[in-house]
């Protein structure tokens, strides 16, 4: 293989070959795109997803904590307020669980027009082995009233949004809180949690995008009615314009992505692929749901192949695929879609909404085969 000759079938950004960038990013995008990370879609190779490899999206500051003198304060509708040292929180029963996990953004980047953002592409997920005691456990000791309707969760996180300073804040329905799989976390990949990960306890809501999951825990409170802070209210919803509340964002969709085979140019990470036999492999998941079936294209989805599906780690984690390819010279978009126990398929473009959320569409990866 000449690299002269390899080199002519590239695009290059900027030509006609339909790679131009549409619009620019701003400034403030890029200081959070450089505050934030994805994990690299080569990451997909290894079933649980090493620490620092492992997405990233940090709203505000990482908080400084000191851990000997951190407090879990449970308090609001419960007949015994609890003030937890970590150590106190260590010595409940303890369970490690495989899960994938999700930014609600992911894809954003992908939307026309685009919502100005974290301007995520496709790498914004990751699987770790998360360890920690289940929620409920320590609700029920704080004793919830029978009238509490939500669980308030609270960071130590703090910043401004939507014009005015807030902790980062979320809630669960008593019934989701009561969910066996919901856990408060210390460890993360048999290491205790690092500060960008929520050091010392964060929340652990498996199946529901990453927002759920609450980190720097500062306190739990329970209340009689639907919380209203800005990131349920204003924030996560399936909205269609910046006045319109929309559903509320909460189950990760169906998603599979591959791992993106051969060698990357540099600029465009078109993929160089030599001819002959090929496996492309990848992970599929679908939140709570199963993954039912994997499909592959490589017209770019006019035709689609099944793939055969390997196992998952867990529950809540995704699982392998693999599909045979006897690759051919030419240029190709390959694409892969994965469909879930309830019937529902990736699409190939995803509805568009004003947050850029949920967007689970079609990858779609670009191969020179010679």
């Amino acid at each position: 293989m000449e690299q002269k000759s390899a080199a002519k079938r590239f695009p290059t950004i900027g030509d006609d070959s339909g790679l131009a960038q549409t619009d620019s990013l701003y400034k403030e995008e890029l200081q959070l795109a450089l505050r934030n990370n994805g994990m690299p879609l080569e990451g997909l190779r290894y079933p649980i997803t090493p620490t620092g490899m492992h997405y990233l999206l940090i709203h505000y500051d990482i908080p400084e904590v000191n851990a000997t003198d951190w407090r879990l304060k449970v308090g609001g509708l419960v007949s015994k307020p609890l003030n937890l040292t970590l150590e106190e929180i260590k010595k409940r029963p303890t369970k490690t669980m495989a899960v994938t996990m999700e930014c609600a953004g992911n894809g954003r980047a992908l939307f026309t027009p685009r919502r100005i953002s974290q301007p995520w592409l496709l790498e914004a997920i990751g699987t770790a082995e998360w360890t920690g005691t289940p929620l409920w456990g320590v609700l029920e000791e704080a004793g919830v009233h029978r009238d509490a309707a939500e669980i308030i969760f609270t960071g130590l996180d703090r910043g401004v949004e939507g014009d005015q300073v807030q902790f980062y804040q979320r809630s669960l329905t008593v019934g989701e809180a009561r969910r066996e799989e919901v856990l408060l976390v210390y460890e993360m990949n048999g290491e205790p949690l690092q500060p960008q990960h929520g050091y010392p306890l964060r929340l652990l809501v498996p199946g529901w995008y990453g927002m759920a999951s609450v980190k720097w825990l500062d306190r739990i409170e329970a209340v009689a009615e639907p919380f209203q802070g800005y990131q349920m209210v204003r924030a996560y919803r399936y909205a269609q314009a910046a006045d319109d509340l929309g559903e509320p964002v909460s189950l990760i969709r169906v998603r599979a992505l591959m791992i993106p085979p051969g060698v990357p140019d540099f600029m465009t990470r078109t993929r160089l692929v030599e001819p002959g036999p090929v496996t492309i492999a990848g992970r599929a998941w679908a939140g709570r749901l199963n993954v039912s079936g994997v499909e592959g294209s490589v017209d770019g989805g006019s035709t689609w192949s099944e793939a055969q599906l390997g196992e998952s780690v867990s529950p809540y984690a995704w699982r392998t695929w693999t599909f045979p390819w006897n690759a051919k010279p030419g240029m190709y978009t390959l694409c892969v879609r994965a469909i879930d126990s309830e019937g529902n398929v990736q699409p190939l473009d995803q509805q568009w909404n004003f947050g850029g959320y949920g967007n689970n569409g079609v990858q779609r990866v670009n191969v020179v085969v010679e």
